[in-house]
């Protein structure tokens, strides 16, 4: 994992809400895989042909990772509308790398991220 997890815990507790009340970021909406709750989560959302790329800071094993694979989806607030996301999968660099655009944000090599998810647009 690339980053450790108690950065992912000082993260969620005090810069997550701080980035969802800016507006700035945008925002997933998922469920918990055991708790149903509904949670949101201020990432990195890149969009590619017919969906998005997200970088796995913390790797695949985050909760929110596994809530969206688990729910098999999650929609997604971006530049003030919200856009429903389906068939979730782990991808790897290579397959990132191609998908996203060439002016796309890369993560730094010193991260060492080599796990990516991408989604779907739902069908209207």
């Amino acid at each position: 994992m690339p980053m450790p997890k108690w950065w992912g815990h000082v993260n969620k507790r005090v810069f997550n809400p701080r980035a969802i009340a800016s507006g700035r970021w945008p925002v997933l909406t998922h469920v918990g895989r055991t708790s149903g709750a509904t949670y949101r989560t201020p990432l990195d959302a890149h969009p590619i042909d017919g969906g998005y790329m997200f970088v796995l800071v913390y790797g695949a094993g985050s909760d929110w990772v596994r809530n969206v694979l688990a729910a098999d989806g999650a929609r997604l607030l971006v530049a003030g509308r919200e856009v429903e996301l389906v068939a979730p999968r782990l991808v790897g660099e290579a397959e990132a790398s191609r998908a996203l655009p060439d002016d796309a944000a890369r993560p730094p090599r010193l991260l060492r991220i080599t796990e990516f998810l991408r989604m779907d647009l739902a069908p209207s």
